[in-house]
C-alpha cells in the first residue's frame, strides 16, 4: 500500500498528533484488560490479554450491534487516556450505523479517546490496522468488517498480531456476520444481545451480553457467559440472578433484547 494513500496519511497524522503531548510511552506486552467481573477475569487468568489479538464474531444484524457494543466497553475499560483507534470499512458502517458520541458518554465512557477511520475497502482497512497496531501510543485497536475477509489469512493475522505484541496495543477483530476461520487469535468469542434486568420503576435495563469463548490459546473453550455493563462502576457484572460459571454452558434465552443502540451505534 503507497504512503501516498489520503486515508493511510490522514490516520498517521491523527495518531502523531494525538500522541504527540500526551506522555504515552511504549507498554510491554504483558497484564490482562480485566472486564470488572471478578469470576468471569478469574476463568480467564486475569481479563483479556494485553498486547494480544482477541475475535468478537456476531452471526447477524441483531448481534452484530452488540458485538460492536461489547468491543467499544471493553476498549474503553483500558486505563488512562491514551487514544483508542476503531478502523471499519464503509460497508460496516453503513450496516451497523455511526459511532454515537453521547451514547458512549452515556454509558460512561470518554469518546475524545475515540479515533475512527472508515476505509473503503477491506485492503485499505489492513493496510490502515498494520499502522494503527505499531502506534505504541493507542491503548487499543477496534478492527471493524462485515461478511467474509479472505485477505485476513494467516500470515496476515500474525503480521497483525506480531505488531500488536511489539507495541503493547491490544487488538480487537470486530468480525460481524462471518463465521470463523483459522487464525492466530488468543481468544475467540460469539457475543449475542441478552435480555436485560429490569431496574426499579421499570426503567430500561442496562446493556447485557451473552458471550461464548469459541477459542482460548491458554486452556479449554466452551464456556458461555451473560454479563452486563454497569455505567456507574464502568464495568462489566454479572446479570442478577445468574450465575457466571466457568467450564459449564449456561443456557441462552430464547428471546433476545438489542443490547444498547447507544454504545455501539456508534
Amino acid at each position: 500500500m503507497r504512503d501516498s494513500s489520503p486515508i493511510l496519511a490522514g490516520l498517521r497524522q491523527s495518531i502523531a498528533r494525538m500522541t504527540a503531548d500526551g506522555g504515552f510511552e511504549s507498554r510491554p506486552a504483558e497484564g490482562w484488560l480485566g472486564s470488572g467481573d471478578a469470576r468471569f477475569d478469574a476463568a480467564l487468568g486475569g481479563g483479556l490479554a494485553v498486547g494480544r489479538t482477541h475475535e468478537f464474531f456476531a452471526a447477524d444484524a441483531l448481534d452484530a450491534t452488540s458485538a460492536a457494543a461489547f468491543a467499544a466497553l471493553v476498549a474503553l475499560r483500558t486505563p488512562g487516556k491514551a487514544p483508542l483507534i476503531w478502523l471499519r470499512t464503509t460497508d460496516a458502517g453503513k450496516r451497523t450505523g455511526h459511532i454515537y458520541a453521547p451514547g458512549i458518554a452515556e454509558l460512561g465512557g470518554d469518546p475524545d479517546r475515540l479515533l475512527i477511520v472508515e476505509a473503503a475497502d477491506p485492503k485499505m482497512l489492513l493496510a490502515c490496522a498494520n499502522d494503527a497496531i505499531r502506534c505504541a501510543g493507542s491503548a487499543a485497536v477496534i478492527v471493524e468488517s462485515w461478511g467474509k475477509f479472505p485477505l485476513l489469512d494467516l500470515t496476515a493475522g500474525r503480521r497483525l498480531t506480531l505488531g500488536a505484541r511489539d507495541a503493547g496495543t491490544t487488538l480487537l477483530m470486530l468480525r460481524l456476520n462471518a463465521a470463523p476461520t483459522p487464525s492466530v487469535a488468543e481468544t475467540r468469542w460469539n457475543v449475542a444481545a441478552a435480555a436485560s434486568h429490569a431496574l426499579e420503576a421499570n426503567a430500561p435495563g442496562t446493556p447485557a451480553f451473552d458471550l461464548e469463548l469459541l477459542r482460548w490459546r491458554g486452556g479449554p473453550a466452551g464456556t458461555r457467559w451473560r454479563l452486563d455493563w454497569n455505567h456507574d462502576e464502568k464495568c462489566f457484572g454479572s446479570i442478577p440472578g445468574e450465575t457466571a460459571l466457568s467450564g459449564a454452558l449456561l443456557p441462552l434465552p430464547a428471546h433476545r433484547a438489542v443490547a444498547s443502540h447507544g454504545a455501539a451505534a456508534a
